[in-house]
């Protein structure tokens, strides 16, 4: 798979980017390509912030995933607006990441700094079914519509 890559701040390359935390990791840390430290208050709506960069997937089988970095979400409450940001094959734009604080409101602030890892972006395969509208389904299974809690704790009586 090749992905193509702008370098939108030259910043990034000094910081380490591209770079992943250790061999086996999964992620591609993304850092923060601001010129000066923003500050979220807790309760407050989310911000984005810049990574520095853009990127270009290109095949339709692959989309990238900006998640949080597991230590700043529970160390320090930084938590991604959109929880998850599904970047697709056929984007160009800048990479952005929306972040807030889910510290309860007077709780403490986090400050990002120019260059800190803030999130990481994954490549994952992407599967497109065909659908099939049908009246019923073809096969009946034993969970059928039992739903929330259905399977184990939290079961309705």
């Amino acid at each position: 798979m090749r992905v193509e890559v702008v370098i939108l701040d030259p910043r990034v390359v000094g910081w380490g980017f591209p770079h992943y935390g250790s061999e086996a990791a999964a992620g591609l840390d993304l850092h923060a390509a601001l010129d000066a430290p923003v500050t979220l208050e807790p309760g407050v709506p989310a911000r984005l912030i810049p990574t520095g960069i853009a990127i270009h997937i290109a095949d339709a089988g692959w989309c990238g995933l900006v998640v949080p970095r597991s230590g700043l979400g529970h160390r320090a409450g930084l938590a991604l607006g959109n929880t998850v940001g599904v970047i697709d094959a056929d984007y160009q734009g800048p990479l952005t990441v929306s972040a807030s604080n889910r510290n309860a409101p007077g709780g403490p602030r986090i400050t990002i700094a120019p260059g800190d890892r803030i999130a990481q972006l994954l490549f994952v395969p992407v599967a497109r079914p065909a659908f099939a509208v049908v009246r019923a389904f073809s096969a009946a299974t034993e969970r059928g519509e039992g739903g929330y809690g259905s399977t184990g704790i939290g079961a309705e009586p």
